[in-house]
């Protein structure tokens, strides 16, 4: 019940340049994502973005963009028609070709597959749109999600609170940037608690 850092990806859904004034206490859902992105790089925790019609409600916000290994534009309100699965999944591993065609001791050993991390911590905005439609069907896909309230806004309260309510409901935990602060961490003794303690401060 706890989050692991070696279990764990983030995602990070339009926190955009155009989109963020108009929601409610905006500055710190925007400190929040970006706190999360520092803490996920410095515990080599990997980090994903998205941003919905970016041409219309321009690029993420450049402290959230700078560590985000990939960021998704799409047009759909959900990003995992936007290849969001397949960031999130590793790439299956190839097959070799015949087993017969070399002798056992002439083929080569097959490239270990990288290590999958079922556990997305995810943020964004807008909570009641873009946030609730990707989670709810990364749920649907069998993927644990965890939602960092702090990190997650709307245009108002109300429709802000309505998603962490059905969100709840569908199965997905509700968080703090603190409580995964703390949980990537586990112990005062990690080599980045410092710094982690840091970022939160």
């Amino acid at each position: 019940m706890l989050l692991d850092a070696s279990d764990s990806q983030l995602v990070l859904v339009d926190y955009q340049s155009r989109l963020m004034p108009a929601i409610h206490e905006g500055t710190q859902v925007l400190a929040n994502a970006v706190r999360l992105a520092r803490m996920a790089r410095l515990l080599q925790v990997p980090v994903w973005g998205t941003e919905q019609n970016p041409d219309k409600l321009g690029p993420n916000d450049a402290a959230v963009r700078e560590h985000c290994q990939k960021t998704l534009a799409k047009m759909d309100f959900s990003a995992v028609g936007a290849g969001l699965l397949d960031c999130l999944r590793p790439p299956a591993r190839p097959t070799g070709g015949n087993a017969r065609s070399l002798p056992r001791h002439l083929q080569k050993p097959a490239a270990p597959a990288a290590p999958e991390r079922n556990t997305v911590v995810i943020a964004g905005c807008e909570a009641h749109v873009c946030l609730l439609q990707t989670t709810l069907e990364l749920i649907e896909q069998e993927v644990a999600v965890w939602v960092v309230t702090d990190a997650c806004g709307s245009r108002t309260e109300r429709n802000r609170d309505a998603a962490f309510d059905r969100l709840a409901g569908a199965g997905a935990e509700l968080i703090t940037t603190e409580m995964v602060a703390f949980e990537w961490l586990r112990s005062a003794e990690h080599p980045a608690f410092r710094e982690v303690q840091a970022l939160i401060k």
